[in-house]
């Protein structure tokens, strides 16, 4: 086609120079009216089509003449001789290019725009173009920018202003700022004028986005931007954008293509035009794979970065995470074509990659995954390379970092390990191992100082175990176990050395030592770290350490021990309802690793059984979940001749546990059957599988089952229960807990059987009862079936059977004791067990029948406890003992601890019964707690006295300071007894806080045995606290006066005591003040802040305005009083948390997705806090100040050594009104004098002890090394501006350099080791010219990759090895050496 005539729908014959000379004079930034621009509107892009095809023909075959002769300007002879000004065609193409690039240009004017933006790149890349003056720079980046200008952002709806989400937009949009009223009308103005585009319209644009990039890249393949680096960049950033313009069909592929028309997509085009830009002919090969490396950096971390500002984060979307993928294999095939050359931006862009990463787990995920194919691609000298900075990286200040470097650690050790042969340099061969990942970079950060990182550790710990390489399993295994030996170097590269002597005198060799001791001490420690995680404070960090755990037990890591498992049973009952379940589920796992351990399976009941009674509704349903799937749907109908499978089997092991070591779990047990009785879980069919096993090696798992069953089913298959009945009868030897289940069942059905078989059975339990041969705990289930044997609808028949067969049991038992009593010579021969259990059966079956018992029946149990037999013989029980006289004031007998303990539990039966006899034998039973020497008897009597509190309320309640006076006996069990008792009458009500049962309580929280004070805790404050929260505010003060035995208050510890408890309940004296301090601090703990403050009022008026009133004698117990009261407000307990407590938090360690939220409570805290502290201020000035200007000058009247404490205090609570004391005590300025004085010197003393420690040497002080980076704090520091390098530490000090030295060994002043751990990375780092090293100075690998910008921060040319050594010394600008340390004058055995 005619090039002439294809320009002609230009009409460039009728553009007037002058418009033509003004575009080019504005340089392309503004578009000018044109007089034509009707004629022009009305070409369409046909005919910038049909110029485009031409010009493309004229230009291949220009290029064709170019080869074989060598002319070259072919469509510029054309166009000269034709008369067309090159200039005039320029202007007009920039006219339709501005246009489309306007905000409101419709598709017509962008296709035209876009068809004319590619005829100019086109005419720009025909050789002869420079000149023919047809390039501009500006024209040329406006031409190249055109395809974000005309493509909508939304495809087809209208654009919105910020397509692309913040990094905070995701959970919650933050507020935007105000505008003026003018400019939201413009910008809505502008909204409202923004078109929307048809599906046919929009392929008209993409097409011609399409063809402008292909232009782009014919333009790339034939003009050099070499010598126009701005343009470059501008290229890169389009292509980069234009990534995700479209999804691409298939796999791209980024070979170079033969004809630029073979790539279809416009990614694949952007892709192929970034890697134009990397070859030579556009520049310094390096800075051009720096520019691209650098865009795609942000593709591969789905953000978006503008010229400026911080990048936003993508939603990670399918085509995000399609891009994102696209992109690493773009930056493995550069790697794989360039090489070497392209190798040290893989280092950088890997290091950019993780020093830019954010927090959200979904972006770390990707993050990390393409680390791990980035780095497959490497060698493994410069996989070496990588790993030793990731290990410094894993120590960086920023949380994150921390965070991500675990997880590039995990998809790393989901590699291939490599082989150590392939790195030539031994140093940083130790690297390569899987060992090195998980012992020094994963199971280090287990110390971090974030929850956050060292929760996500432990669960990754977890997750190597279920690698399939066996070395990751090895290593961890290494951690936990006491094997191998170590080299001096090894060891002192661990945390943590156990000895303090100094290997820098030793010969530089290795030395072999014999670690199995050191080496199990580590393990021992590894493991004691992991068990206390478990208990940590916080909740990730705890569920995070249970994975460990379960994981290391299932692997067979750590012995499966009972401290182990207890520990995990444990957090069932953990404050945090996640932590709960995952206990659940982590047992769960390892029932189902270890189904045969005994142990395990004890375990798994001790977790999940109790879990039944939580107080979180989901926790329970977890629970009754998990038991239902393991013990009830597994009962299969028995049958001889089959196996049982595992799960089966699993199922009545449970069962035979709970029958036998786990007895004490039933309560919990029949909680579960309660409330599956409520969802009718129990079919006919399970009730018959149950019976069928009842005859099976398993009976006893059956009954017990059928025991909780029987009671919530309305028919049961009596046939098999009542031959089991008859079997065990019959039988010699009985299994007492299988007997209780089967008189449970009887009892439960006994309303379904017709009364011959109720007769038969009654017969039978009555022949079993008399010789009172059973167990206890058998005779205690035979009555109670016998009651529901004898129950009915007629009351009077019922009583009439109880009376008769329970009055018989009763005459029996009562015989039985007569016959020990009475006799002279009764307990000679005396049978302990049988004497129990008469005791026993009188109990139980007089319960049924107190008509039978009679005063005899009393004074014989009462004799067991006494001695008064020949007294009840003669006097045939006309006569009755005192009520007061006390059981210990008789005559003491000769029976058996056990059976005057048993005789207590029955005594306190008959009591049950009859109100006389209670208050006839409760002043025995106080009497009896107080002078009373068997342990047994006093503690059955505590139980008896509760159980009579809730019968007899009224009547027990004055011998409550009784009970709770055993809070300080001398036996740790009645303590522990009597504080489970209390606790359940108050949390009942049965009992009110009154007198002095909360002192009592607050002893028990010292009770020198931590067991029950931390028992006392729990009782307090989850059982107690939350019925009554003003239990302690209100008991605060009197803590104060009591515990200091002080009565002299006209308020304060009046209510009664005896001497005695005087004694055992004083706390007073210096030897007991830390016991004092535990409690107040521990009720400080739990007060809010209002209380805090209604506190310290109180306190105010009632102790300080004693005193300075002189209401209260200034004593020596006075002085002790106000000394205590000054001490207690000095705690920082007493500070208002809302005003001494950071606000925000820990900032940075919180999960991004809650920033927001805690940026929110963050400003509310400190409008809280300054509300909260001008109400303080106020209330101190006004109630506190003059009051303590009083005291004062009282106290320096009488000399009074509790002005030191005065002024302590004062100092204390001033530190938060430095600046107004002067205000504060202006009605005594020489006390405002004394405290501005006394403030100055605490700051001067609080710096010079700061100084001191800085400064301190201890001998064992040693080296660090790399692996001790792992377990300390992350140094902190601020971060160099950004730009696309390996990120940079603060430059060093021009005026100073490092040496290293040989032979003198000067430790640095402290200053130099603030300066030198203020530094990432650069530790033990020393500059040196080549070829002058030092012996100490570290040799290391010389690849440049800081491009003259510094040294790295954290992965450094010069940096040491993991084994080299870190003294060093800073040299002055004039070459003296800094002075040290002075040389102790003592020589090393070792020199």
């Amino acid at each position: 086609m005619d090039l002439i005539a294809a320009l002609r729908f230009l009409n460039l014959n009728q553009v007037s120079q002058e418009w033509v000379d003004a575009v080019w004079d504005l340089e392309f930034t503004e578009r000018k009216p044109l007089d034509i621009e009707e004629e022009l509107c009305a070409a369409g892009d046909d005919s910038f089509s049909k110029l485009y095809q031409c010009l493309v023909a004229h230009a291949a075959d220009q290029q064709q003449s170019a080869g074989r002769d060598g002319a070259s300007q072919g469509v510029w002879v054309i166009l000269g001789e034709n008369g067309v000004s090159v200039k005039s065609l320029v202007a007009v193409l920039s006219y339709f290019v501005l246009a489309a690039k306007a905000k409101g240009a419709n598709a017509q004017q962008r296709v035209c725009g876009l068809y004319a933006a590619s005829v100019y790149l086109l005419l720009l890349g025909i050789p002869g173009s420079i000149a023919s003056k047809v390039f501009h720079a500006v024209l040329l980046d406006t031409c190249s920018g055109l395809t974000s200008d005309c493509w909508p952002q939304d495809s087809g709806k209208k654009r919105k202003k910020d397509g692309l989400k913040s990094s905070q937009a995701d959970s919650k949009r933050s507020k935007p700022q105000r505008r003026k009223a003018p400019e939201m009308d413009m910008d809505e103005e502008e909204e409202e004028e923004e078109l929307l585009f048809s599906g046919q319209e929009l392929m008209k644009i993409r097409d011609g986005v399409a063809l402008l990039v292909q232009s782009l890249l014919r333009l790339l393949q034939t003009f050099p931007l070499k010598d126009m680096p701005q343009s470059a960049s501008n290229c890169a950033q389009i292509f980069s954008k234009l990534l995700y313009f479209e999804p691409v069909l298939g796999e791209p592929t980024f070979a170079a293509p033969r004809d630029l028309c073979e790539l279809t997509s416009v990614p694949e085009m952007a892709f192929y035009g970034l890697k134009l830009l990397c070859s030579p002919r556009h520049g310094d090969q390096k800075e051009s794979l720096r520019a691209v490396f650098h865009r795609l950096l942000y593709v591969i971390l789905m953000m978006n970065k503008g010229h400026s500002g911080k990048p936003s984060l993508l939603t990670p979307n399918q085509a995000v995470l399609t891009t994102r993928d696209q992109a690493v294999h773009f930056v493995c095939h550069l790697v794989e074509e360039l090489k070497e050359l392209a190798l040290p931006f893989l280092q950088i862009l890997l290091q950019h990659i993780c020093f830019q990463m954010v927090e959200k787990s979904e972006y770390r995920h990707h993050g990390a995954q393409a680390v791990g194919m980035l780095t497959s691609q490497m060698a493994s000298t410069d996989y070496a390379h990588f790993i030793k900075w990731l290990f410094n990286f894993s120590s960086h200040s920023k949380m994150v970092h921390r965070l991500f470097s675990v997880d590039v650690v995990m998809v790393l050790l989901a590699q291939p390990e490599r082989n150590l042969e392939e790195c030539q340099d031994p140093d940083l061969a130790r690297f390569l191992p899987h060992k090195f990942l998980i012992q020094d970079l994963l199971f280090a950060r287990r110390t971090d100082e974030s929850p956050t990182v060292q929760g996500h550790a432990l669960s990754c710990l977890a997750q190597c175990l279920e690698l399939p390489s066996p070395n990751a399993t090895q290593a961890i295994h290494g951690l936990f176990s006491a094997t191998g030996s170590q080299t001096v170097l090894e060891q002192e590269l661990s945390a943590g050395s156990c000895t303090q002597k100094t290997y820098r005198t030793l010969p530089f060799r290795t030395v072999e030592i014999g670690c199995a001791d050191r080496s199990s001490c580590e393990a021992k420690d590894n493991l004691s770290l992991l068990l206390r995680r478990v208990s940590d404070s916080k909740t990730n960090v705890r569920k995070a350490a249970l994975q460990a755990l379960v994981g290391l037990l299932k692997h067979d890591v750590i012995p499966t021990t009972w401290e182990n498992l207890e520990t995990l049973s444990e957090r069932s009952r953990d404050p945090a309802v996640s932590v709960k379940k995952k206990a659940l589920q982590s047992l769960g796992e390892l029932l189902a690793a270890k189904p045969e351990c005994s142990m395990v399976q004890k375990a798994w009941l001790h977790c999940v059984v109790p879990a039944v009674m939580d107080s979180e509704n989901s926790v329970q349903d977890k629970a009754l979940e998990i038991l239902e799937l393991v013990l009830l749907d597994q009962v299969k109908p028995h049958s001889e001749g089959r196996h049982l499978d595992n799960s089966q089997k699993l199922t009545w092991d449970l069962l035979g546990l709970l029958c036998n070591e786990c007895q004490n779990l039933g309560r919990y047990f029949s909680r579960a059957f309660t409330i599956w009785s409520k969802q009718s879980k129990f079919t006919p069919t399970f009730i018959s599988n149950l019976i069928s096993h009842t005859e099976s090696d398993h009976a006893a798992g059956a009954w017990l089952l059928l025991s909780k069953v029987a009671a919530s089913v309305s028919s049961v298959p009596h046939g098999n229960i009542l031959d089991a009945w008859d079997t065990m009868v019959r039988s010699n030897s009985v299994n007492a807990m299988n007997c209780c289940h089967i008189l449970s069942v009887i009892g439960d059905i006994s309303a379904h059987l017709n009364e011959d078989t109720k007769d038969r059975i009654v017969v039978d339990l009555m022949s079993w009862l008399k010789p009172c041969s059973l167990s206890l705990e058998v005779i205690s289930a035979a009555v109670q079936t016998l009651y529901h044997l004898g129950c009915g609808d007629d009351i009077k028949h019922t009583q009439a059977f109880l009376n008769q067969h329970c009055g018989e049991l009763v005459s029996i038992c009562e015989a039985y004791l007569a016959s020990i009593i009475l006799d002279v010579n009764g307990t000679q021969n005396l049978n302990e067990d049988l004497m129990i259990k008469h005791l026993h059966m009188l109990g139980v079956a007089s319960l049924h029948c107190p008509a039978k018992v009679s005063k005899r029946t009393v004074l014989l149990v009462e004799s067991v406890l006494t001695s008064h037999s020949e007294k009840l013989a003669a006097t045939d029980c006309q006569e009755e003992l005192p009520a007061s006289l006390p059981l210990s004031q008789f005559r003491e007998n000769s029976l058996p601890t056990r059976i005057r303990a048993h005789g207590v539990i029955t005594l306190g039966k008959l009591c049950l019964q009859k109100e006389e006899l209670v208050q006839k034998y409760l002043p025995v039973f106080a009497r009896e707690l107080e002078v009373g020497k068997e342990v047994a008897v006093r503690n059955n009597i505590v139980v008896v006295m509760c159980d009579l509190c809730v019968r007899y309320t009224n009547i027990v309640d004055h011998y409550i300071p009784n009970i709770a006076a055993c809070l300080r006996d001398d036996e740790a069990i009645i303590r522990e007894h009597t504080l489970i008792m209390l606790t359940n009458l108050l949390q009942e009500e049965y009992v009110k806080w009154k007198g002095s049962l909360f002192f009592r309580f607050m002893m028990a929280l010292v009770d020198p045995v931590p067991a029950i004070g931390s028992l006392c805790e729990y009782c307090l404050l989850h059982r107690l606290l939350k019925k009554n929260p003003e239990m302690f505010s209100q008991h605060f003060i009197e803590c104060i006066f009591h515990f200091n035995s002080y009565n002299k208050h006209k308020s304060y510890n009046k209510f009664p005591q005896s001497e005695r408890e005087k004694v055992r309940f004083s706390l007073k004296g210096a030897q007991h003040r830390e016991k004092r301090f535990r409690i107040y601090r521990f009720l400080l703990e739990h007060f809010t802040d209002a209380q805090r403050f209604n506190t310290v009022n109180k306190i105010n008026q009632t102790v300080f305005a004693c005193f300075a009133d002189e209401e209260l004698p200034l004593d020596a117990d006075g002085a002790e009083i106000l000394s205590e009261t000054f001490n207690v407000l000095s705690l920082d307990e007493f500070k208002l948390q809302a005003v001494s407590a950071p606000v925000g938090g820990a900032g940075g360690e919180e999960p991004e997705e809650e920033m927001v939220a805690t940026m929110t409570k963050a400003v509310l805290q400190v409008a809280q806090k300054k509300v909260l502290s001008q109400v303080q201020k106020k209330a101190f000035i006004e109630n506190t100040i003059p009051l303590i200007i009083s005291l004062k000058n009282l106290l320096e009247q009488k000399r009074s050594p509790v002005l030191k404490d005065l002024m302590a205090y004062l100092q204390v609570t001033m530190q938060d009104y430095r600046n107004n004391v002067k205000e504060i005590f202006a009605g005594d300025e020489q006390l405002a004098a004394e405290m501005e004085f006394a403030l100055k010197m605490a700051e001067k003393e609080k710096e010079m002890q700061e100084q001191i420690e800085n400064c301190s040497l201890t001998p064992g002080d040693q080296t660090p090394t790399a692996k001790s980076l792992d377990v300390r704090s992350p140094t902190r520091r601020v971060l160099q501006p950004f730009n696309f390098s390996t990120p940079q530490p603060p430059r060093p000090c021009p005026t100073s350099s490092r040496v290293g030295l040989t032979d003198v060994r000067v430790r640095p002043s402290w200053q130099e080791e603030q300066t030198r751990s203020k530094s990432l990375g650069l530790e033990r780092t020393v500059i040196t010219a080549a070829g002058n090293r030092a012996f100490s100075t570290p040799k290391g690998v010389n690849i440049s990759l800081t491009f003259n910008q510094g040294l790295s921060a954290i992965f450094s040319d010069q940096g040491t090895s993991l084994t080299e050594e870190s003294n060093v010394v800073h040299m002055k600008a004039d070459e003296q050496p800094a002075a040290g340390p002075k040389r102790w004058n003592v020589l090393s055995p070792y020199r």
